[in-house]
């Protein structure tokens, strides 16, 4: 069912007031249950014009990281005060995904040069981390750290690879079905899963010899587009060709899959938060849709801007974050 919003223009903090006055205005007129079907609140942060942003990553002080995939920079965003700070990548860098490492910093897979690049958060120095000579370009796209601190990462050419930061060494894998590597993630048991957009499958990779095993989603051609993994170790998969959003459990070797609702949906990103939600972007219908895997329902919340194109999410408790590449926007949903 359509979610309605409040929309908050003011700083996070008054936005967080006003949700528990309104809550309590709940709880007071209509009982408890009143708190479970409490409206979202809704915030939409402008970024300079032409940023195309593409994925987001919350900074480990409050603040957010985002890639600039226009104009070959990392961005960075005060929530509390709306200032936005870019920090130049390099001549020819087309960054793509932005995750936070174990180190705090954010890491970049930045397409444009075919490398990966480390940005010190204090000093704002980049690092690159260069695929090895002889290397075709691999379009990289996603990265995810495993739990020994290495960062995994695809190439939607038919590549993955890992960097590991305490030497530097970077090493690139053929994809075992060529062109499609695309979302990657890290279980909370250590395992490291792809999705191949252009293949319709995902893929576990063997951390120690790098090899990645294939895994097929009952709907052939599905488009795999990215995963993440639950508290349960469980792998949620966003099939945009499809429109669903799929769930592989590793320990019983099954599948489930379910429709997204409205009209022509195209599922993109995806993300897991702290109470296992799963939150997708809709491209058909312009749309953030949570599932609740407990009650299997869908909670649509129409996003403000129109063609607001998320082509990713990330979160942290209470907070999910999206980019909204097709309007220069960085748009947070607060959960409770």
């Amino acid at each position: 069912m359509p979610y309605s919003a409040v929309f908050c223009y003011d700083t996070r903090q008054c936005c967080r007031v006003a949700r528990w006055l309104w809550m309590l205005m709940l709880l007071i007129g209509s009982g408890l249950s009143s708190i479970v079907n409490a409206e979202l609140i809704i915030r939409e942060y402008p970024v300079p014009s032409g940023a195309r942003p593409h994925d987001v990553a919350p900074a480990v002080d409050g603040g957010v990281w985002y890639t600039a995939q226009r104009q070959g920079a990392l961005g960075y965003l005060d929530p509390d005060t709306g200032q936005t700070e870019h920090i130049p990548l390099g001549e020819g860098s087309a960054p793509h995904g932005v995750i936070v490492g174990p180190d705090g910093a954010p890491w970049i897979t930045d397409g444009g040069q075919n490398v990966i690049v480390r940005v010190d958060p204090e000093s704002k120095v980049v690092t690159k981390f260069p695929m090895p000579e002889g290397t075709p370009y691999t379009n990289l796209n996603t990265a995810s750290f495993d739990l020994h601190g290495v960062l995994w990462f695809t190439g939607q050419s038919g590549y993955y690879g890992r960097v590991d930061p305490a030497n530097g060494k970077v090493e690139v894998f053929k994809s075992p079905r060529g062109s499609g590597p695309y979302g990657i993630h890290t279980t909370p048991d250590g395992e490291v899963y792809y999705a191949s957009l252009a293949g319709s499958h995902i893929a576990r990779v063997d951390t120690g010899s790098g090899e990645a095993h294939p895994i097929d989603p009952p709907t052939p051609n599905q488009g795999a587009r990215r995963v993440w993994a639950d508290s349960k170790n469980r792998i949620w998969v966003s099939e945009w060709t499809a429109g669903q959003v799929a769930v592989y459990d590793p320990e019983t070797d099954k599948w489930r899959e379910w429709k997204l609702p409205g009209d022509s949906p195209k599922a993109y990103a995806i993300y897991v938060d702290d109470q296992d939600n799963v939150w997708l972007s809709d491209f058909g219908n312009n749309s953030i849709v949570r599932f609740d895997p407990f009650s299997e329902t869908f909670t649509t919340v129409k996003i403000p801007s129109p063609s607001a194109q998320v082509r990713q999410i990330q979160g942290r408790p209470g907070e999910v974050w999206a980019p909204e590449s097709g309007q220069d926007k960085l748009m947070v949903i607060f959960t409770r």
